[in-house]
């Protein structure tokens, strides 16, 4: 399988559904049919036909997809054509093609800090809530907290008693359109780069950050 142009790939790590929406993109830009076996010839690994099924039927759902025509006999694969192309990252669909709102917030986080230039945490997260998801201050404050201890922002003003901290983001270390990710165990995982960047260590003995 040729590498397709770096348009049509989403950088670092990627899961099953990410190799699917580019193959996908891959075959309706070479005007080729998408159907399930279409897909599945354009995968590397080893992805199971009815994971890329079930992913295309929610993109259909989803309205990303529309069928050509229906099969004529049993067994038949559908035939696909891409209606909604929003770029290289694949569309976060459930199966009935809804589209999840969790991790969301983070996401326009992410998006946003990186065009808002030097901010607070309530900046950022007056300037990323849309109508669909509200970003909270508190939720804005702590993802502030892990990408400037892992080195994504730098601060223009300590923050003080009565004196917020303000951040801007280093542009080196912009390293993709994912979002980093605060870990339940307290660190920040990059799905960009396929690693964990950050860990916090635990209080020392009086409570203390070490």
């Amino acid at each position: 399988m040729s590498r397709k142009p770096i348009h049509l790939e989403a950088q670092g790590p990627k899961g099953d559904r990410q190799a699917i929406w580019e193959a996908v993109r891959g075959l309706h830009q070479a005007e080729l049919s998408i159907t399930v076996p279409d897909v599945r010839r354009q995968l590397s690994g080893g992805v199971p036909q009815g994971r890329v099924r079930d992913y295309l039927s929610a993109l259909e759902k989803g309205g990303y997809l529309e069928r050509i025509d229906e099969p004529r006999r049993t067994g038949q694969a559908v035939r696909y054509t891409l209606v909604r192309d929003i770029g290289v990252e694949a569309p976060r669909v459930r199966k009935d093609g809804t589209e999840p709102t969790q991790g969301r917030a983070r996401e326009q986080l992410w998006r946003t800090l990186r065009i808002i230039g030097d901010f607070s945490a309530a900046e950022l997260a007056d300037a990323a809530t849309t109508p669909g998801v509200a970003v909270a201050e508190p939720t804005a404050a702590e993802y502030c907290h892990f990408l400037e201890a892992a080195g994504y922002l730098r601060l223009t003003r300590q923050g003080s008693p009565g004196v917020v901290a303000r951040y801007r983001l280093v542009p080196s270390r912009w390293s993709g359109p994912r979002p980093p990710m605060i870990q339940r165990v307290k660190q920040l995982y990059d799905p960009n780069l396929g690693e964990v960047v950050y860990t916090r260590e635990p209080p020392t003995s009086d409570g203390e950050q070490p």
